[in-house]
């Protein structure tokens, strides 16, 4: 099987609004969590999303409490600009907030980066004429991808 990556690698990002841990404090591990009041995100299969961390090879996964499930991202963003609790949301969608310090970043060092998203395809066959394209294309993407972070 051949790779070709589609974009950068990503992280979640756990955040809060500056006044929220001004009032609540913040946690120090994950397992802190269980005392907070968090947003909560529902899968499309019903589920409720539980929130992933890594650190020094363990892995630890908590499902959240609060006094709200949503689910699209962009609604658990402004509950959680409005300070209804702690939210876990891939890096790129909260940046701006995190910049801009509307948003407040929590455990850092618990959430590495995400393995990259990668087409693969097989490397002993001969592709079709519209797959090779679509690798150009990837293989293109990801280039100026790379070079746009590094400007």
């Amino acid at each position: 099987m051949i790779a070709v990556p589609l974009g950068r690698p990503q992280r979640h990002a756990v955040v809060a609004s500056p006044a929220y841990f001004k009032q609540h404090g913040k946690p120090r591990v994950p397992t802190d969590l269980a005392r907070y009041p968090c947003v909560r995100t529902r899968l499309p299969n019903g589920a409720v999303f539980r929130w992933h961390f890594e650190k020094r090879g363990e892995t630890v996964q908590i499902e959240v409490t609060g006094p709200i499930t949503l689910d699209e991202a962009s609604l658990a963003r402004v509950a959680v600009l409005e300070g209804l609790g702690i939210g876990y949301f891939l890096e790129q969608d909260v940046r701006d907030d995190i910049e801009a310090r509307r948003l407040v970043r929590v455990l850092d060092d618990w959430t590495p980066p995400i393995a990259d998203l990668c087409l693969y395809y097989p490397g002993r066959r001969n592709p079709s004429a519209a797959l090779k394209a679509f690798i150009a294309l990837a293989r293109e993407l990801g280039r100026k991808k790379k070079g746009h972070e590094a400007g």
